[in-house]
């Protein structure tokens, strides 16, 4: 199943619509690195990372591995690792995945520029827990917690996150 994001902010998982932030440039048709919009595309969800000390490990069929406190994701275009996890800390600029506000409790790494990296077309496109308020996103989607996992238990290695141009 795909789970279909509106620009304005909504998305649908099977009858479901869902309350969702997207970057604070809105939705691009062409991303490039720290334009703060979310691509638009169709990418799929290739596994999940969760912090084990915020709770069990969600019911997922995604392949899915522990967040460590040293986890980060390369985001230097003119790095080998660009658009890579790495362990920090990095010698090039890196996203900490380890963060004290509980984004990134749960994060669905998706099929966006990784086949391969191209240096400056946007990294860490991720699916994970949104901020109160529904706070804009550098990019990303984000859901609700119980949103999220109830995506999360139904997804599998053909679930796709598919966000509309505008």
């Amino acid at each position: 199943m795909d789970l279909l994001v509106e620009p304005a902010g909504w998305v649908r998982w099977g009858t479901q619509r869902l309350r969702c932030a997207l970057g604070k440039s809105g939705v691009r048709p062409i991303k490039r690195e720290g334009d703060g919009a979310t691509p638009a595309g169709a990418f799929v969800m290739r596994r999940l990372l969760y912090r084990p000390d915020r709770g069990a490990a969600p019911a997922t069929r995604l392949p899915m591995a522990p967040i460590a406190a040293d986890d980060g994701w390369c985001d230097d275009p003119a790095d080998a690792a660009y658009n890579r996890p790495v362990k920090l800390p990095y010698q090039a600029r890196a996203e900490r995945l380890w963060r004290a506000d509980r984004l990134y409790d749960l994060v669905v790494v998706l099929g966006y520029n990784d086949d391969p990296a191209i240096a400056g077309a946007g990294s860490a496109i991720f699916l994970h827990v949104a901020s109160a308020g529904y706070a804009p996103t550098e990019g990303c989607v984000a859901l609700a917690p119980e949103d999220l996992r109830r995506v999360l238990a139904e997804a599998d290695a053909s679930s796709r996150v598919v966000v509309a141009a505008p």
